[in-house]
């Protein structure tokens, strides 16, 4: 598996859509910030081992996509960070984590598997 890179309003918008389906994970990174090279890092590591069949993973890089990063934020009603995974179903968010809480083991806690 791997992260999809969301660069438009209407991909989000599908992705919140699909949430009612699936689980969708959105991993929002800073492609400067050494912290968010970290918890990339352990988002590839999860990816690479056994993760979670039943959900989608999406990527927002906060640099390139600042309006989606936004716009999750505002819509899920979750503080803006960065790095920062949060689990999106049924159109909420069920988990979130940020900075060093975003590791393999938080993420295989975390997600239905």
């Amino acid at each position: 598996m791997d992260l999809r890179e969301l660069t438009t309003d209407e991909e989000l918008q599908a992705v919140f859509e699909r949430s009612s389906d699936r689980p969708q994970l959105i991993f929002k990174h800073s492609s400067t910030c050494p912290i968010s090279g970290a918890a990339h890092s352990q988002m590839l590591s999860y990816l690479a081992g056994s993760p979670a069949p039943g959900v989608d993973y999406s990527l927002i890089v906060v640099q390139t996509s600042r309006p989606l990063s936004s716009q999750v934020a505002e819509r899920l009603g979750v503080r803006h960070e960065s790095p920062q995974a949060l689990l999106v179903k049924d159109g909420a968010a069920t988990w979130n984590a940020s900075h060093f809480d975003i590791t393999v083991a938080a993420l295989t806690s975390a997600l239905p598997g």
